[in-house]
């Protein structure tokens, strides 16, 4: 692909991320590429993606340094630009970067080259009852531990409310949307719809819809299913329900989830990846659903989902499964499967030619 412009979210507090920023910066300066920053939290500023990414010049490609939280932001940028979004691995339990900060130049390059694949991932927008706005009140709370706010979500410019359901807003969360309670004594009441049905109305600490990209971050804490990201599918799962219904329910990308604060329900953050963006109360509604949008992510190999499922969330083996036998055998995703186990192989899979 034509590489013109390249943005940078860099996890500022890890110093091989800056050193990694460095060779980003010298192999742009290489090829002719224009190379830019890009931090939403660099003055302590508030800044939406459209004013990041015009900042920045427009990138093409956007390169995060850093974990999954550096991911997201990124992603952010890249979804607002339409740009393509490469993630540099420097995280713990991350499933969202691609490459090892040791191949940082070797992945520009194949980048440059046009040898990469791009995987879209679904992406959640909302429409809401009313603009979300975070009180002067309670923002030092919001504040802690979290890093300056983001700012209040804007109206998307491409949408009209006249003739449709709500304030259409310009979100989109790779992750997920997540309304929460704000006094830690005090559940949220929530009414919860799907697809224009009252699925129940829960009182819980936090609700929240998820992508498949996202059903292994909070929503797998909080007891929710493992999605292949490859699907398209809304993953709504309550959070410490005060109800014996705690399952989390699967729904289709053209199954909006609604959620409405019920009349004695204390006010809830809406949380977009993990920031929040509004506060809502009593009567106030959101609504959930796939975006027409995708993130476009770069992946220079196949993307080995089951794999690095095992290995991060450092799943074992059952003891009874292999006490007394050989334990099931292993391989990489890039080479053949054993014989026994070839018809497992879906045509168009990735494997390796022997």
């Amino acid at each position: 692909m034509t590489v013109k412009r390249v943005g940078m979210v860099v996890h500022g507090g890890r110093p091989e991320a800056v050193t990694a920023a460095d060779t980003v910066r010298e192999w742009c300066a290489e090829h002719g590429i224009a190379c830019k920053d890009v931090d939403v939290w660099a003055d302590g500023g508030r800044h939406s993606a459209r004013q990041e990414v015009a900042a920045a010049g427009d990138p093409d490609l956007v390169v995060t340094l850093g974990g999954d939280g550096t991911f997201l932001r990124g992603a952010r940028l890249a979804a607002a630009a339409d740009a393509l979004v490469l993630g540099v691995d420097l995280g713990r339990v991350g499933f969202l970067t691609e490459v090892p900060m040791t191949e940082v130049r070797s992945a520009l390059d194949a980048v440059y080259e046009g040898r990469l694949d791009v995987e879209e991932r679904m992406l959640l927008t909302m429409r809401a009852s009313r603009r979300l706005e975070v009180p002067a009140d309670i923002e030092a709370l919001m504040r802690y531990g979290r890093g300056p706010l983001l700012p209040p979500t804007s109206v998307r410019p491409d949408c009209e409310t006249g003739g449709e359901w709500g304030v259409p807003l310009d979100v989109a969360a790779l992750n997920d949307v997540v309304l929460e309670k704000l006094a830690r004594d005090r559940q949220i009441s929530v009414g919860v719809y799907i697809s224009g049905r009252l699925l129940a109305s829960y009182s819980a600490d936090a609700l929240l819809v998820a992508t498949p990209t996202g059903s292994t971050a909070y929503s797998f804490a909080a007891g929710g299913s493992v999605v292949s990201p490859r699907a398209e599918v809304l993953v709504f799962t309550p959070v410490a329900p005060h109800m014996a219904f705690n399952r989390s329910v699967v729904a289709a990308p053209d199954e909006p989830v609604g959620m409405r604060i019920l009349e004695r329900s204390g006010r809830a953050a809406v949380s977009i990846d993990g920031q929040v963006r509004g506060v809502i109360g009593p009567g106030d509604w959101i609504g959930v659903y796939a975006s027409p949008r995708k993130l476009r992510a770069v992946r220079l190999g196949p993307m080995d989902f089951y794999g690095r499922l095992r290995e991060r969330m450092n799943l074992t083996d059952a003891p009874a499964a292999v006490a007394d036998g050989t334990p099931a055998p292993l391989w990489p995703v890039s080479s053949p499967p054993p014989g026994d186990l070839a018809h497992l192989a879906m045509p168009g899979s990735p494997v390796a030619q022997p």
